[in-house]
């Protein structure tokens, strides 16, 4: 393994730090409220950042999503390339390709999925008619205010639920469906729903939709699945490594009793353990994106990189927002963002108890891999 940066990842990742920088400001953000911030998505998107995605691989999108995540910045990167740009590439055909790929790498497209699909049996998620109509309520999907697509996975209504095949549908989102009151159109409704990140989430309903084809097969999803957890671990990685910067400027500047608060002995091992725990969500996310980018399964390190982002992150901004004592509480603090994004973080990813119960069950199963390996 080698998670060493080519120079073009280097590159990519300097000029989003000094977009998001530039952009990404305490005032910028404050003034925002709950809105996606279309000048920096402009920015980054003419820049080219978003369409080197395809070149630069998971691993290179990480490390964008890391300097996004230090600054919050209200953007739908992630989103756009986990559930539109890499899997379109991935699995769509040449017409989808030609279609669907320049408008998603400039910017002027935004993507999102209805991602995970519940359990099977269960009743919930969307599922596929014989007919190709979809069917189903997805309770909460990020960015789904600001999406032009929309990638669902399914299943086959008309097969037996222990089947597990999944396939991925791109349903297209029209303009009246994305605006800010509920309003159903062509069997497509879209209900706003806040959330503790400002990411435009939305109800999403299908009743009787067609949606496009893009995919077939469990482990389509599955390479999805794990592109976006491992995509929101990196998010977490540099929400978290921006809520313990701000708490060591914050700790090594004020003093209490004459002396900064970063010399007393419980503020350092506190800093510390934050500091241990941001890396290992950063180590743990580059190996799933260094194996995903080289064709490997990497389902388990998935898996472990989301167990760690929800898990250790929960503690980190929880930490950051006490180091900063009183000064945390406050609601208009740049600190303050940071633990609702981490804590938005947590929630989407999934229940830490929930993440590792579906890890030891892939590692308790000798095949877990197979499909994997079918499809890269």
């Amino acid at each position: 393994m080698d998670f060493t940066p080519t120079e073009e990842q280097r590159a990519a990742r300097g000029l989003a730090a000094e977009i998001f920088a530039d952009l990404a400001t305490h005032e910028r953000l404050s003034a925002l409220g709950t809105g996606t911030d279309a000048e920096l998505w402009k920015a980054l998107s003419g820049a080219g950042l978003v369409a080197a995605v395809e070149e630069t691989g998971l691993l290179g999108l990480a490390l964008l999503l890391e300097e996004q995540g230090r600054r919050t910045a209200q953007v739908p990167l992630a989103a756009t390339c986990v559930y539109g740009l890499l899997p379109v590439a991935s699995h769509g055909t040449e017409a989808q390709r030609a279609r669907l790929l320049p408008g998603l790498r400039d910017g002027t497209a935004v993507a999102t999925g209805a991602f995970p699909l519940p359990p099977a049996g269960t009743g919930a998620g969307v599922a596929v008619r014989d007919d190709g109509r979809l069917w189903g309520t997805v309770p909460m999907v990020p960015w789904l205010r600001e999406a032009t697509y929309v990638l669902v996975p399914a299943r086959r209504s008309a097969v037996p639920p222990d089947d597990g095949t999944v396939e991925l549908y791109l349903v297209e989102l029209a303009e009246a469906a994305r605006r800010p009151e509920q309003r159903a159109q062509q069997g497509i409704t879209v209900t706003p729903v806040e959330t503790t990140a400002p990411w435009g989430a939305g109800r999403l309903e299908l009743a009787d939709v067609c949606g496009e084809p893009l995919a077939r097969g469990t482990a389509a999803y599955g390479v999805t699945l794990a592109r976006a957890r491992t995509a929101f671990a990196a998010l977490q990685a540099g929400v978290c490594a921006g809520s313990l910067a701000r708490a060591v400027e914050h700790t090594s500047q004020r003093e209490q009793f004459g002396r900064p608060l970063a010399t007393n002995q419980a503020v350092q091992l506190r800093a510390a353990d934050a500091y241990m725990d941001t890396e290992a969500i950063r180590v743990t996310c580059y190996e799933a994106a260094w194996r995903l980018d080289q064709g490997l399964p990497a389902h388990t390190h998935a898996l472990t990189a989301a167990w760690w982002a929800a898990e250790a992150g929960r503690r980190v901004v929880h930490a950051g927002q006490h180091l900063h004592g009183g000064i945390g509480a406050d609601l208009h603090h740049p600190v303050h963002r940071h633990f609702l994004w981490g804590r938005q973080l947590d929630a989407c990813l999934g229940s830490p108890g929930a993440l590792l119960a579906e890890l030891g069950e892939a590692l308790s199963d000798p095949e877990h891999d197979t499909e994997w390996r079918q499809e890269l």
